[in-house]
């Protein structure tokens, strides 16, 4: 079977690095929303994907791997507040399920599950952060892998989702105050496309804020340029 791949246009970029001329001509191809990009990108696909559609050993590599990947598998328990709380995996599940217990030995119940979040399995839950008194869980959300994430609260004893929500947050830590009363997590300025996690521009100007429950102060940037 002979393969004709796509050729791509080489243009005229040139960068000047360290005192050096370095040339880029395939720049154009940063730019996954551009039309030629797309164009390229299906014209690789429409070679690719009916060779793997054919090949003679992916139905003997899948099975094998569902064989290796199916079996249950729990995290290690914790405790926040007076719950416990540990992550479980039934086999083939796209993301752990966090479940809740009133004591180490009482069965354990659905606290938080990504799975149910997506038709495809593809929205998982990263880093969670309790309340010191354990009342309210801070989690971040993510869509199809993207590092731009979104911060949802959850009360611990009735599973109530709350109202606030903060976005445009990525690569951030999430921090409680000592009095449970607010949050320190970072945010970037709003970005200037639609389609977060696909764009190829430099984050900057990240900065650190402050979410406070109990008055009106709602995203106050605590150190960096307002």
């Amino acid at each position: 079977m002979k393969l004709e791949y796509p050729a791509p246009r080489r243009c005229d970029c040139t960068e000047t690095l360290h005192s050096h001329q370095v040339e880029d001509p395939y720049r154009w191809m940063e730019d996954p929303d551009a039309a030629e990009t797309q164009e390229y990108v299906n014209a690789q696909n429409k070679i690719t994907m009916p060779y793997l559609e054919e090949c003679c050993v992916k139905k003997v590599f899948h099975e094998k791997l569902v064989d290796l990947f199916d079996f249950p598998k729990q995290g290690c328990p914790f405790k926040r507040g007076d719950k416990f709380y540990y992550n479980f995996n039934s086999g083939l599940q796209n993301q752990y399920v966090l479940h809740q217990q009133d004591t180490p030995d009482s069965p354990g119940e659905v606290f938080l599950d990504p799975n149910t979040l997506s038709e495809d399995g593809t929205i998982s839950s990263g880093c969670t952060r309790f309340s010191e008194d354990g009342k309210i869980m801070a989690y971040t959300l993510s869509v199809s892998g993207s590092d731009w994430k979104t911060i949802k609260f959850m009360r611990t004893d009735t599973k109530e989702e709350l109202e606030d929500v903060l976005e445009h947050v990525k690569f951030s830590c999430l921090s409680w105050t000592h009095d449970n009363k607010g949050l320190f997590y970072n945010k970037y300025p709003k970005a200037d496309t639609s389609d977060l996690g696909t764009e190829t521009n430099s984050n900057i100007h990240q900065k650190l804020y402050y979410h406070d429950w109990y008055t009106s102060i709602r995203g106050r940037v605590v150190f960096g340029t307002s």
